[in-house]
């Protein structure tokens, strides 16, 4: 990684706004662990685990905004700073789930 990763960071959207950005066309990328996922997790979301991101970043589109997703906004926010140095467009979804279920956002699981 970079010096750059760490001056250049993502632009970080709440929980509202990231509603209208998926709705727009956006992908979230949801990148707790897997029995979190389960738990629940963003309708149409991609999950790829943060210490996978970089060997998987592939499978990711590279031509929508891509919108990290953790619980607080802590993984998300180094997920979203790896994706853009990988090139990506990305932002953080600041305080994740936290903030989701404030706004009454989607969820799906268990």
């Amino acid at each position: 990684m970079s010096v750059r990763h760490f001056f250049r960071r993502p632009p970080a959207v709440s929980a509202a706004e990231s509603i209208a950005l998926i709705a727009g066309g956006a992908v979230v990328v949801d990148v707790r662990r897997e029995q979190d996922w389960r738990r629940h997790h963003i309708p149409g979301s991609i999950h790829i685990p943060l210490a996978q991101l970089e060997e998987r970043a592939d499978e990711l589109p590279d031509d929508r905004l891509l919108i990290t997703f953790c619980t607080g906004g802590l993984l998300s926010s180094g997920a979203a700073s790896l994706l853009t140095e990988l090139g990506f467009d990305a932002a953080t979804m600041a305080r994740g789930l936290i903030d989701w279920r404030a706004v009454g956002g989607e969820l799906v699981g268990d």
